[in-house]
Parts: C-alpha cells; sequence; structure tokens
C-alpha cells in the first residue's frame, strides 16, 4: 500500500517532515516556561476583560449604524437591520497577544454608512463613554485610525464599509467577492482580519505557531526591531515569516522552528519574497502585489507577502538601514539559538535587551511637543507616521552610513515656571525634577500636587505654571570612518550637516500645526560624542548640542 502524500502548505514542498528529537522537546517545554517568566500571558481575569470590552464595543457599533441609519431618515425597522458589525485581527486574533497588549479591531458598517461618519460621529460617542481614554484619530493614515484605551485595554480601531445594504451578526470576511466595489481604504482595512484568519488556516500547526511566534514578537522587541511605522516589521509580517517556517517543517516542535528561523532568514535572499501560498488572481479590479508589473513593488527591499486577495506587501516601509539591522539581528539570533540547542546557553539569552543607546555616537533627536494632553496625542502620532522619511532623507546623506531609528517615542509632562523653561523643553531640553516621565496611558494625569507636596513647586507658583507635553525621538547615525592617512582620518575636522533632510522633514508635516509654537512645534537636535541613555535624564541638558529650526548653521555637528 502506497504512503500518503504529505499535504503540502505554502509555495514548496517541506525541507523536513521528521518529527522532533525529545532533546527539541524539553527545550521547547523550557521555552514555554521562559515566555511565562517574561508575561507573556495574561491572567484568566483579563481575558475576560477583553470580553466585556469587545461586547461593548460591538453594542456600541450597532449604535453608531443605527443612529447614521436615522440620520439618513431611515424608518426605525431598517435602521435597525443594519446592523454593523467588530471583527478582532493581529496579535489578539492569531492567540499570541501578551498581558496589557492592545486588541486590534475592525469595525464594518453597511453601504449607507461613510468613513467619515466614523471619524466624527462613532468618535463622539467613544469620546462621551467614561471608560475612553487617551483617544486620538488618524483619519488619512494608510489604514485610517482611532486609538483609544477602553476600560484601560489599549485598542486600535479601523473600519470598512461595505457594499451591502445591512451586516447581519452571521457575515463573515473569507468571500473574496465581499471586496467588490470598495475603495482601497476600505479593502486595506478588511485585510487585517482576512490576512490574520489565512494565517491560521495555512500553518500546519497552530499551537507551535504561536509558542515560536510569541518567542519572535519577543525577541524582536528586546532588540528594538519591532515598529512597522520606523521601517522594521510589525506583528503580521513577522507572524508570517514565522507561518513559512512552520510550512518549511511542518513537524517540528516550536524550539526547532525557532532555531531554524534565524538560519533561513539570515540566509534569505532578499528582494526575493515570502509568501505563504501562490499569489491568486481574482475577479475584482484590484491591485495585487506584481514586481513585474508594478516599479513600486520592486522597490520593496524585505516582500513579505500577504496571503489573502488582494496580496499586498506588508513590509513597505523597510528601508535600506533597517533592513541591515535586522539582517545583523538574524545572524546574531543564529549563534544563540544555536548554543541553547547544543545546551550551552538558555533562551533567556535570546531576550537581552538592545543597547541602542550605547550604540551611537551621533544621535538625531525630535520632539514634538503641545500644551494640551489630547492634542499632543493626536501631534506626536503625525510626527512619528512621518519619521521614517527622515530615515530616507538621512540615507541619502554622504557621511552616514546607516540611519537607525529608535522604535517608540518617549512621552514626558513638563511643568514650567516661565517662556523660556517652556521654549528649553520643546527643543527637546529638561527640568530635572519638573520634568516628568509619561507611561503609556498617562499623559492625561496631573502631577501638580504632588510636586508641590514634594516641594518642588511652591504654592505660590502653581498659578503660574505652564504645561508642555513633550514626545521625544531619537533616530541613531552610523558615520562613515575617513579615510585611512586622509586629513579628516589624523585629526582635521568634519562636519554633518543635515540641514537638507530636516528641513524636507519639516516640509512633510501639516503647516497648520508647525506655524505656530503657541500648540505645536518639532525640533531636531544632534547629541554628539555621548552615550545617549534614556534612564540618565538629568545628564541630557548638558550632554545634547541644540539645533535652532530658524538657523541653518545649527543644523550640522562636528565630527571628531
Amino acid at each position: 500500500m502506497s504512503q500518503e502524500k504529505p499535504i503540502q502548505l505554502g509555495v514548496t514542498p517541506p525541507i523536513s517532515t521528521e518529527p522532533s528529537t525529545e532533546r527539541e522537546i524539553k527545550l521547547t517545554n523550557d521555552l514555554l516556561e521562559t515566555l511565562k517568566s517574561y508575561g507573556l500571558f495574561e491572567s484568566e481575569q483579563e481575558a475576560q476583560k477583553r470580553v466585556v470590552v469587545l461586547g461593548k464595543l460591538d453594542k456600541l457599533v450597532k449604535e453608531f449604524v443605527y443612529k447614521v441609519s436615522k440620520m439618513k431618515g431611515f424608518p426605525d425597522s431598517l435602521a435597525r437591520e443594519a446592523g454593523g458589525k467588530i471583527f478582532t485581527y493581529g496579535s489578539y486574533r492569531l492567540g499570541v497577544h501578551g498581558a496589557g497588549a492592545d486588541i486590534d479591531t475592525l469595525c464594518v458598517f453597511p453601504k449607507h454608512v461613510e468613513r467619515e461618519h466614523f471619524f466624527t460621529i462613532m468618535y463622539d460617542m467613544l469620546k462621551e463613554r467614561p471608560e475612553v481614554t487617551e483617544i486620538s484619530a488618524v483619519p488619512d493614515a494608510y489604514v485610517p485610525v482611532i486609538k483609544m484605551h477602553f476600560s484601560g485595554i489599549p485598542i486600535d480601531f479601523i473600519c470598512a464599509r461595505l457594499a451591502v445594504a445591512r451586516v447581519p451578526d452571521d457575515l463573515e470576511l473569507a468571500d473574496n467577492n465581499i471586496l467588490k466595489n470598495l475603495d482601497e481604504r476600505c479593502v486595506r482595512s478588511l485585510n487585517g482580519s482576512r490576512v490574520t484568519d489565512d494565517i491560521l488556516r495555512l500553518v500546519p500547526n497552530v499551537a507551535t505557531f504561536r509558542i515560536a511566534l510569541r518567542t519572535i514578537k519577543l525577541w524582536a522587541k528586546c532588540k528594538a526591531i519591532y515598529s512597522n511605522v520606523m521601517g522594521f516589521l510589525g506583528g503580521v509580517a513577522w507572524a508570517m515569516l514565522i507561518a513559512r517556517i512552520c510550512q518549511l517543517y511542518p513537524n517540528a516542535c516550536a524550539a526547532s522552528i525557532v532555531n531554524r528561523f534565524f538560519l533561513i532568514m539570515y540566509q534569505w535572499k532578499w528582494p526575493q519574497p515570502v509568501l505563504l501560498r501562490p499569489l491568486e488572481d481574482g475577479p475584482l479590479q484590484v491591485r495585487v502585489w506584481n514586481p513585474k508589473l508594478y516599479p513600486a513593488d520592486r522597490s520593496h527591499r524585505m516582500p513579505i507577502i500577504t496571503p489573502a486577495y488582494p496580496s499586498m506587501c506588508a513590509t513597505h516601509n523597510v528601508t535600506e538601514s533597517t533592513r541591515k539591522i535586522m539582517i545583523q539581528e538574524f545572524k546574531n539570533g543564529i549563534d544563540i539559538a544555536s548554543n541553547i540547542i547544543l545546551g550551552s546557553g538558555q533562551w533567556s539569552d535570546l531576550f537581552v535587551k538592545s543597547d541602542f543607546f550605547q550604540q551611537f555616537k551621533h544621535y538625531l533627536q525630535i520632539t514634538s511637543s503641545s500644551y494640551a494632553s489630547e492634542t499632543q496625542l493626536m501631534w506626536s502620532g503625525l510626527v512619528e507616521a512621518k519619521l521614517r522619511q527622515l530615515v530616507l532623507k538621512l540615507e541619502t546623506v554622504d557621511m552616514i552610513e546607516l540611519a537607525h531609528p529608535y522604535v517608540k517615542g518617549f512621552d514626558k509632562a513638563h511643568y514650567c515656571l516661565n517662556d523660556q523653561e517652556v521654549e528649553d523643553v520643546m527643543k527637546g531640553g529638561l527640568l530635572n525634577e519638573r520634568s516628568i516621565s509619561v507611561e503609556e496611558g498617562g499623559l492625561e494625569v496631573d502631577h501638580i500636587e504632588s510636586l508641590k507636596a514634594n516641594g518642588i513647586i511652591k504654592e505660590e507658583e502653581k498659578e503660574s505654571i505652564k504645561k508642555v507635553y513633550t514626545t521625544t525621538f531619537y533616530i541613531g547615525l552610523e558615520i562613515i570612518k575617513p579615510k585611512p592617512g586622509t586629513e579628516n582620518e589624523v585629526g582635521g575636522g568634519r562636519k554633518l550637516n543635515l540641514i537638507g533632510p530636516i528641513q524636507d522633514f519639516q516640509k512633510l508635516l501639516p503647516s497648520e500645526l508647525t506655524s505656530s509654537k503657541k500648540t505645536t512645534t518639532a525640533v531636531a537636535t544632534t547629541a554628539s560624542q555621548k552615550r545617549k541613555n534614556e534612564e540618565q535624564e538629568q545628564d541630557e541638558r548638558s550632554n545634547t548640542k541644540k539645533i535652532k529650526t530658524n538657523d541653518e548653521s545649527e543644523h550640522t555637528t562636528d565630527l571628531k
């Protein structure tokens, strides 16, 4: 009797279908315990809280659709039947979310409800809820989104308008025909959920996939390479890479998948794309990723292609610098994982944090600032969304070998006593004890009373306090070394001129926000010949060279 041919998942046959050894299975159990020690698994209480929040959101969506329907003159019965539904996607849907992680949520509504309604009426409905804090809308983003905290849980809330008269509770998104007559933004929003579901369908063992993906997500965060907006990879891209390794080794356990991940990704012949299944043609007139047809697709440096039709590149944000950084981390991962497999290392070795703030001699510091916490949430998000363009501009500077953006900004609230202090903090300065680091979700907290109680602010100074909120981003600059024997190499001075990239970056920001320092400002600062560390804030003012936006001569720094 002939042996049954194994089912192939992916665009090529498996490299090996051999099962894992007892040693590898033990290492997987050790890995699982290590992940638990990092607090990656939420409690049952938190899991239930998420279910409650999603239930409230689903109810709110139905109320939103009803409200718009009535506004458009629908009779009450039809307005009720119009429906509305939410879907989850991303890490929560994949089953790899950690304690405190956000929930990526999609709101689907019928054709008579428009996207503008979502960012006005729905936004206002959310804002009125006492459970909702830290709410901000980015309607012009590549995937338009409302960001918020709902009962303390971070939510990324996106929307899609379907070409149907009603959205019933049993609606599914798998059928490609659901994309008919939709604009590109709605297709992108829907595909978040469709891609997540396809990934789960295309892996041979979901439990193994989840453990391996949790491992690589933690590793990527520790190495500061987990951020789509900054030009690295986001959660979906990392998930697709792990899914591809699972396809190549369908019977391997999680420890084996992680070990092979580093070697295969380091040796991958970029820009050869990573595909979970063959590209699919569909009946719709929509663009599918195709580097033979589209010059923009040919420019992708690390293409990882989504499996759901229409297939798109999830990694179009990757720059030459971020590609080099990730490949180097893959190389480092090979050695660490090999030692773990051989027994001379432990899983915690994989999760040693990045030394970004000790890695470079030169940093570009970008500070966004506002007088109101709500404004700052929006403004810092806009600045963050444009930072990748600044990295691309920096890569064109002759003396810069590599521009390494840090994956997140640092929020602070400053309690200023005069206009000079306001100007200083807007340019990246600190006020020692009156500049307070703010954790995510804490921008709205007022620290004046605690500052007064600790003797930092006097009672008579309270009324004159001007509160300024800042978010600071950093880009590490690796400078090309001068050639041996040249004047620069033996002691002559060189100047790094950043006038062009900084001015081009500032032009990308909304002019109505950058024109007045009364509400917002973004200032670039070069920190030279120092070891930058956010935890050593007291040294920032003395170690940082300020760059004034109105003086081009100060957009340079000496290199010695």
